[in-house]
């Protein structure tokens, strides 16, 4: 059985689905339908639902708890790899770096198969050499070369 994020989650995109990539969620009404408390939506769209993502989450003061979820544009291969390219700090995550690749599978920049090299590559059993406290930036590195890679054929 699911988890009751992983149905909130579900439920959101399914939203997103449902109104070409952008929804108005009430957290109260959205709570009350999964049979949760309001801080558990929350919970959810701020773990699952982040920039990085490719989420833009504005929550509407006033509005009884109302919170707009859109979709980011897809971009064309490139110029989307350039962009998250241009966008990455100095260093990153096994996690985040893992959301960005499914981001791009999902949006079909890339496919599996490069995400599961690019993921092994970047993987803290690869990089089990490196000083913990420059593995985020070694991983860093390799993943904007990688990227760069997949761009300059």
């Amino acid at each position: 059985m699911a988890r009751l994020v992983d149905v909130i989650e579900m439920m959101i995109k399914e939203m997103l689905d449902e109104n070409n990539g952008a929804a108005v969620i009430n957290r109260s009404d959205l709570a009350e339908r999964v049979n949760c408390v309001p801080s558990q939506i929350t919970y959810v769209i701020s773990t699952r639902f982040t920039n990085g993502q490719g989420y833009i989450v504005e929550s509407r003061r006033g509005g009884g708890g109302q919170i707009r979820i859109s979709r980011v544009q897809r971009m064309p291969g490139t110029n989307y790899l350039m962009h998250t390219i241009n966008s990455l700090g100095d260093t990153i995550s096994q996690q985040e770096a893992e959301i960005f690749l499914l981001n791009f599978v999902d949006y079909g920049v890339m496919d599996k198969k490069t995400a599961r090299l690019i993921k092994a590559a970047i993987s803290d059993k690869a990089l089990s050499g490196i000083d913990s406290d420059k593995k985020a930036s070694v991983r860093m590195d390799i993943f904007k070369n990688m990227l760069i890679s997949l761009i300059t054929n």
